[in-house]
């Protein structure tokens, strides 16, 4: 089965690097354009099945790009998701006047990004690169300590193997030591991005328990986690 295509457009290569690194662990083909014009003939070489596209672009801007789009029979269908600038409602109603389904806010927010394209297609993986562990932690739930052990971790979350009944969104506060040399203590605040219940499983590789997403984790602990992850692949 062919995998999903994900049509990235914008002038900027720093912007296009960064939204590519938000998929890189997501069963998807990633295409880039650098302007409208560019983006077009993708499209009709070879149609992705969602775009994500910046407004302001020379040679060709997003807005008229997606209202060619959008007239066009055979294309119409393809979801577009236009970046705006914060604040600017001008260019979010003549996006919406172009037929764009969806807006995101630049700078681009890694979750909300990953949550948008998961709208649209169901290969987007939401989590950041992960490694395997069988780490002790230790979670606040209803003011009562809990222990769990993460079997991944990556820096941008880990997955907890627990029982414990917790809701999509809700704020938890971790304590965790990573298996490192100097092995710091953790103090993390995260939020449950996601469950896996018996019956329901959203990771069918997974046991019981849900899936961590860390919440503005202090620099020198981000630095952690990542010397960490990197240590743990070789």
């Amino acid at each position: 089965m062919a995998k999903p295509k994900i049509l990235l457009v914008d002038d900027t290569k720093l912007i296009l690097e960064l939204e590519k690194s938000f998929l890189k662990v997501s069963h998807v083909d990633v295409i880039t354009a650098g302007d409208g014009v560019e983006a077009l003939e993708l499209v009709r070489k070879d149609a992705p099945d969602l775009i994500f596209m910046d407004v302001n672009m020379p040679l060709m801007d997003g807005i008229t790009c997606c209202r060619l789009l959008k007239s066009d029979p055979f294309l119409s269908a393809i979801p577009v998701v236009m970046l705006t600038t914060l604040g600017n409602d001008e260019d979010r109603q003549r996006a919406h006047e172009a037929g764009c389904n969806d807006f995101l806010t630049k700078p681009v927010d890694r979750r909300l990004f990953l949550e948008m394209a998961r709208k649209y297609t169901d290969a987007v993986d939401r989590r950041d690169l992960r490694v395997p562990c069988h780490i002790p932690v230790l979670f606040l739930l209803g003011g009562s300590p809990v222990g769990a052990h993460a079997l991944d971790i990556g820096d941008g979350g880990l997955f907890l193997a627990s029982r414990e009944e917790v809701l999509p969104n809700q704020e938890l506060r971790l304590a965790l030591f990573l298996e490192t040399e100097q092995a710091p203590l953790l103090e993390l605040k995260g939020r449950v991005a996601w469950v896996n219940q018996e019956g329901k499983r959203v990771h069918a590789g997974l046991p019981t328990g849900f899936g961590v997403e860390f919440s503005e984790p202090a620099q020198w602990q981000a630095d952690e986690l990542k010397r960490f992850v990197e240590a743990a692949r070789g």
